[in-house]
């Protein structure tokens, strides 16, 4: 009650708008210069000129204003204590329903009684009205644009195998339907018919395409579908893709690498002290960062190991280690030769300059506010761009990787669809007026039009206009279209503007990134010896360090 009263007591301090000189007058007798003439006398000037009553009204519009400001400062203190309070996420601010909330409030002024429980969990509780009509929007301009199906499958607590279907269209995405299809998941045949039930319910005319993860089932599924709607499209996802070719270099190429750090990472949070004593070393910063693919998730756990090396090996050589009972383990030995193992940071650094790329096309295509489906041609160039300077030019040490990467696009991410979109894309187009005569790219275009768009004379009058956008004349030259050109491109921060080319310098990580965290510089790697003498238990050492010029180019990064 006290604090309500003070409240009170601060508001009724601060006077009402009624009591201020009405801010639209004050503006007009600001305005108004003219001067009033009285017959047979000099004219009189309008007394609001007067210089006394001047300074009162500018008094009283400043006085209001900083009074506004004071309520408003009162307002959202007690607003962002009730955020805390009831733990509401604070990106609560940003939905578009917010706003409106605020303005109705204001509306209804003063003396406003709150809603209560009972009103909010059943009187108001009347939404169907408004998501029909939500829903009905979508609907228009996914007959008149075309949408997507997209199909995300998932395992829940009880092991079951859940797909939920959803349909993305120019607004957004509309989710439809979850379905339990934990007896036929792997089954391409029902696959196929499931999918086909899909089509049929949001519309085979409205369909673009239909995007599944890579699984065998649902690749066969997809072709099914092609063959039996011939105007759409089956399309792996692009995120799923790269989480694969991330797979394939880690346990390809570097298994090793990913064993050790697996058990390392296990070792220290399976063991509450180990894990204290870590975060004592390492500033109370963590080694596991989470990211929305298996994949992208250990790649960042090396990268945060790797900017923590020099903290994990103070660690392990320090008198609390060797004083502790777990260095006289033998798993804990072990431990501590695989963080003392310089061969162990090497291949590290190979999996940063090799993953660093990767993973930011990864961060890209994942963008869930706009389509970065005109981008992928070039963020994958740009990545393997990346990858070939950071080993400088010397292709002995990344051929196996491009090896990799080949397979993946030429098997699953090249796509008529991703071409096209690469072409109709402003920003990549008239910054590379090449594209018109890449053979795989013109291909892709002209066989996407000729699947998705019905009727001969279409295609031809597209195809016509075609040229005026290749010469960027009518609309497209226009001065609003030119600026628009890099406007309407996926939501690009520091962390992957060099995938378009917008930086020349290596990029700049933020702590908010999906994926990154902590900047490192990878030409920092240091050369010392282990100082300890430990060696592999194994014997089976990534780097023969005393050759390591000689036979190793492989990891000399």
């Amino acid at each position: 009650m006290q604090e309500k009263s003070n409240l009170k007591n601060q508001i009724d301090e601060i006077p009402h708008s009624d009591d201020v000189d009405n801010l639209e007058d004050l503006e007009e007798h600001e305005e108004d210069d003219h001067q009033t003439k009285v017959k047979g006398k000099r004219p009189i000037s309008n007394s609001s000129n007067h210089p006394t009553i001047q300074a009162k009204m500018c008094k009283n519009k400043g006085q209001f204003e900083e009074n506004k400001k004071k309520v408003r400062d009162i307002t959202v203190e007690k607003f962002a204590r009730w955020i805390y309070d009831a733990g509401i996420p604070f990106n609560v601010v940003k939905y578009d329903s917010f706003e409106p909330c605020i303005e109705a409030i204001e509306q209804f002024g003063s003396g406003m009684k709150p809603p209560s429980y009972h009103e909010v969990r059943v009187m108001y509780l009347k939404e169907l009205a408004n998501t029909n009509s939500l829903l009905k929007s979508h609907e228009e301009d996914h007959a008149k644009f075309g949408c997507t199906i997209m199909a995300d499958g998932w395992t829940d607590k009880k092991s079951r195998t859940l797909i939920n279907f959803l349909v993305n269209g120019p607004k957004g995405s509309v989710f439809v339907e979850s379905v339990d299809a934990s007896g036929y998941s792997h089954i391409a045949d029902k696959m196929f018919e499931l999918l086909s039930k899909f089509v049929y319910r949001i519309g085979e005319k409205n369909m673009v395409q239909i995007v599944t993860n890579n699984a065998s089932c649902n690749i066969s599924a997809g072709h099914l579908l092609e063959n039996r709607f011939p105007h759409l499209y089956w399309t792996p996802c692009v995120a799923h893709c790269l989480d694969l070719l991330l797979e394939d270099i880690f346990k390809i190429h570097l298994k090793k690498l990913h064993e050790r750090a697996l058990m390392v990472n296990g070792y220290i949070y399976n063991r509450p002290q180990v894990l204290s004593m870590m975060r004592e070393f390492t500033g109370q910063r963590d080694m596991v960062k989470t990211a929305k693919t298996h994949f992208a998730t250990a790649f960042l756990t090396l990268k945060r190991f790797h900017v923590q090396q020099p903290n994990l090996r103070k660690m392990f050589t320090s008198e609390k280690w060797a004083n502790s009972r777990f260095s006289k383990e033998a798993i804990g030995k072990r431990v501590a030769e695989v963080i003392l193992m310089h061969p162990f940071w090497k291949n590290m650094v190979f999996v940063l300059r090799v993953g660093d790329p990767l993973v930011k096309v990864l961060r890209l295509v994942d963008d869930e506010k706009r389509s970065p489906m005109g981008y992928i041609y070039e963020s994958m160039d740009r990545a393997k761009e990346a990858i070939t300077v950071s080993f400088n030019n010397n292709e002995e040490k990344y051929r196996s990787i491009f090896e990799l990467i080949d397979k993946r696009w030429n098997i699953q991410l090249h796509r008529p669809l991703h071409a096209a979109g690469y072409f109709l894309s402003p920003e990549c187009f008239y910054s590379n007026f090449d594209i018109e005569n890449d053979t795989e790219v013109m291909e892709g275009l002209y066989k996407r039009i000729a699947r998705l768009v019905r009727g001969e004379d279409l295609q031809d009058k597209i195809t016509n206009q075609l040229e005026k956008y290749k010469k960027a004349e009518g609309l497209f030259g226009l001065p609003l279209a030119i600026r628009q050109r890099t406007l309407k491109s996926p939501e690009i921060d520091d962390s992957n503007e060099w995938l378009l080319g917008k930086l020349d310098d290596s990029d700049k990580d933020n702590d908010n990134d999906f994926v990154y965290e902590e900047e490192i510089n990878l030409d920092d790697e240091t050369e010392e010896e282990d100082t300890d003498g430990y060696k592999s238990s194994d014997g089976a050492d990534d780097v023969d360090l005393d050759n390591e010029d000689e036979k190793d180019d492989y990891f000399d990064i």
